[in-house]
């Protein structure tokens, strides 16, 4: 929370810092006076906004997890369709945290963004489950006369539907990084146990962040398919006024950071429009003002050196224009460094997309019998990547990293670019595996004469899906949780809402080309004399082209983001 009481600032920076306070420079109890370490922060906060990050995924994923399902089954939409769909809201879910860290890191405070964001998600996630249990989308069916026939819902009742849909997205935009980097800021990175401390909150946080998942895939999604939409819809709405009240209850245990007077995001934009307006101006010019200023050579000065033109005055300003220092220059070459890693983790991002759309869409057509008369939901195999979540992350934060530690030195055992790459790789196995295994189930279908029978069960168990979505969880441990500690640690300490909005973004984005990739090869595939690689048909459909194409992406991918790891330059 950005502490705006004029009073209580002036007093905490008056007020000497006894030993066991925190010297953030900007911290601050829930009163404004400066924290001491022994009453605020460390584990005894983080551990309740862990437990709000429980709540809220469970509230997210027991949407999203079945959301293809409910589009091609309530709503009626094809099987493309929905997952353009899918995708196209999850992108949406994913970028918007850009806005809300905006806000956020320039004018609210995360702690008032989470209480908004919350209040914004209880509403959506209510409108949601009203759109379900309106009278005409209670039955998929409408009747003739005497003839019962599957009908599509009222127009209003579907716009209705994505309006409370989005408006979740919109309350996630704002909930979702400020949550997490609220929570890293209650351990101080200068003193050496909390920094240790730190590095593993990113292993819990994401540990907790997948429990709440794993209930939704176990729970709702059966209550989902076989009892009710409504209830369904209406267990997370509950979940998330729950998170609501988890993290109210740690309010006076947190650490607070003070607003800046200067806006984060203006500040470090000013210095690329300087450096633009001083394109001209020599580095003789240049050299001068950084020897003015005090500038001493380092490993990053040789790096993106125009920006260093922001440190003078441009031809055209105003004599009252106050020119960049050397901090926000430096501090802008950082946000730029972060680019080519962004970009390279996009083809992760493709591959994560898949679990909740084609994944699910391969299980509906296979055996889901455990005994009879119970089928499991296709969408619950996701279970699976949360359960090699819980799973690894204890055993990569207390077996793998203190042994690494101990033979490189590094707090964290391996470096953070490191930790990305190992899970892109897996991701490349995971779409091989998933590859062979539409192969198997293709040749099932064409040696039992049911690729005209779409609605016909393959005798085949959907068990055989299991093996991708572990490699999917092994490389959700190892990428997913090295992006969010590396777009954190490499943000300037005044951006770290919008560090993790990064990380969130690049999943957002490759849900849109995930989306893109689709309609490409619609439009490509889809022609007289040939099926399509993504026919409502799976059985006469190519999925296993689609994921040996992922997986030849997520190759290319990775070689490009080593390339650019190997010379990227730490903070």
């Amino acid at each position: 929370m950005t502490i705006s009481t004029v009073s209580e600032i002036s007093e905490a920076e008056s007020s000497p810092l006894l030993d066991s306070s925190v010297d953030y420079g900007s911290g601050v109890d829930y009163k404004g006076r400066p924290v001491n370490r022994s009453k605020s922060g460390g584990w005894r906060s983080a551990f309740f906004i862990i437990g709000v990050e429980l709540t809220e995924r469970f509230a997210y994923y027991g949407i999203s997890s079945n959301l293809v399902v409910y589009l091609t089954g309530r709503l009626g939409q094809s099987k493309a369709s929905a997952a353009q769909m899918v995708n196209t809201w999850m992108g949406v879910s994913m970028l918007l945290p850009i806005l809300g860290a905006f806000i956020a890191d320039s004018y609210l405070g995360r702690y008032r963004t989470i209480l908004i964001a919350s209040l914004l998600y209880i509403l959506g996630l209510g409108l949601l489950t009203l759109s379900a249990v309106l009278p005409s989308l209670s039955s998929s069916y409408c009747k003739n006369g005497a003839n019962i026939m599957s009908c599509s819902p009222p127009q209003f009742q579907v716009i209705f539907f994505f309006f409370s849909l989005y408006l979740v997205a919109v309350a996630q935009g704002g909930h979702k990084p400020c949550v997490q980097a609220f929570g890293a800021d209650q351990f101080d990175g200068r003193d050496s146990e909390e920094c240790k401390a730190k590095s593993s909150f990113f292993n819990w946080w994401y540990f907790g962040l997948n429990v709440g998942p794993m209930a939704a895939y176990l729970f709702l999604n059966y209550i989902q398919d076989n009892l009710n939409w409504g209830l369904g819809f209406g267990i997370p709405c509950i979940s998330m006024a729950v998170a609501l009240g988890v993290f109210l209850i740690g309010t006076r245990t947190y650490r607070y950071t003070k607003g800046s007077n200067k806006n984060p995001f203006f500040r470090i934009g000013k210095v690329f429009v300087n450096a633009a307006r001083n394109w001209r101006t020599s580095s003789s010019a240049v050299l001068v003002e950084q020897e003015a200023q005090g500038t001493l050579p380092h490993q990053s000065s040789q790096q993106f050196k125009f920006l260093y033109k922001a440190l003078l005055a441009p031809v055209d300003s105003k004599e009252e224009e106050v020119v960049c220092r050397i901090s926000d220059v430096e501090e802008a070459k950082a946000v730029l460094r972060l680019v080519p890693i962004w970009v390279t983790c996009l083809s992760y991002a493709i591959v994560f997309a898949q679990s909740s759309t084609f994944f699910t869409e391969q299980g509906t057509t296979m055996d889901r019998s455990i005994w009879p008369g119970f089928d499991i939901p296709p969408a619950s195999l996701q279970f699976f990547i949360t359960l090699t979540i819980i799973f690894l992350i204890p055993t990569y934060d207390r077996i793998f990293v203190p042994l690494a530690r101990s033979v490189v030195g590094k707090p964290s055992g391996i470096t953070m670019l490191e930790r990305i790459g190992a899970g892109m790789l897996v991701s490349i196995f995971c779409m091989v595996v998933s590859a062979v295994v539409e192969m198997k189930r293709l040749k099932t279908a064409r040696d039992f004469g049911l690729v005209d029978m779409p609605e016909a069960t393959i005798p085949m168990s959907i068990w055989w899906l299991v093996p991708q979505y572990l490699l999917l969880g092994i490389g959700d441990v190892f990428a997913i949780v090295g992006m969010q500690e590396f777009f954190y640690d490499q943000v300037p300490n005044e951006l770290k809402s919008a560090g993790l909005s990064l990380y969130l973004s690049v999943l957002g984005v490759g849900s849109f080309l995930s989306s893109f990739l689709i309609f490409v090869i619609e439009k490509t595939t889809c022609g007289e004399d040939q099926d399509c690689w993504l026919s409502d048909n799976l059985n006469r459909a190519h999925l296993d082209y689609f994921y040996w194409l992922l997986a030849g992406l997520s190759t290319a991918g990775l070689v490009t983001f080593m390339f650019f790891a190997k010379s990227y330059i730490y903070n």
